[in-house]
């Protein structure tokens, strides 16, 4: 099934870490059509101003799934509203591109510079709400010395 002309629901679900533990990845008709957003107002308009392939290494999360990963528990990935990107994995795009590109260029409700250093994210997290607020959030994801996460808030005010 297609989210939109350069994304697939398979490509949205699959995860290694279920697939070898036995969880059931498969979302309900409610967490499709957050995907199909998410599809439609990031990934697309995204994927054709850069005319390239990009990476998805996490979209949906069954709430078992979250928990095996360790995810936050109010992921936005259990709702099927976010996607985790990685243009670094084929060498096209650089994740600072696609996190400024986002940013400067489409709603969304979080934006988050994953780890990485100054000049770029080891990956970007973006969602997308459609039936609701977008709060355009950016935050930028750094662990501290004793290696807990913590976000900073950049590009204006959280919310």
């Amino acid at each position: 099934m297609k989210l939109s002309k350069n994304l697939s629901l398979a490509e949205v679900t699959k995860s290694t870490t279920a697939k070898r533990l036995g969880i059931d990845n498969k979302p309900d008709e409610w967490t499709t059509e957050n995907l199909r957003k998410v599809a439609e107002h990031i990934f697309q308009p995204m994927r054709e101003h850069f005319g390239r392939p990009i990476f998805v290494s996490s979209g949906y999360r069954s709430p078992e799934l979250n928990v095996a990963i360790g995810g936050s528990k109010r992921s936005q990935h259990v709702e099927g509203r976010a996607l985790d990107l990685d243009g670094d994995v084929f060498g096209h795009v650089s994740n600072s591109s696609i996190f400024n590109y986002i940013r400067e260029n489409l709603q969304f409700d979080q934006l988050i510079w994953e780890f990485g250093d100054e000049d770029n994210p080891d990956w970007v997290h973006v969602s997308f709400v459609y039936d609701g607020v977008n709060r355009k959030r950016c935050l930028k994801a750094l662990r501290d010395d004793n290696g807990k996460v913590y976000y900073e808030v950049m590009f204006g005010k959280q919310l």
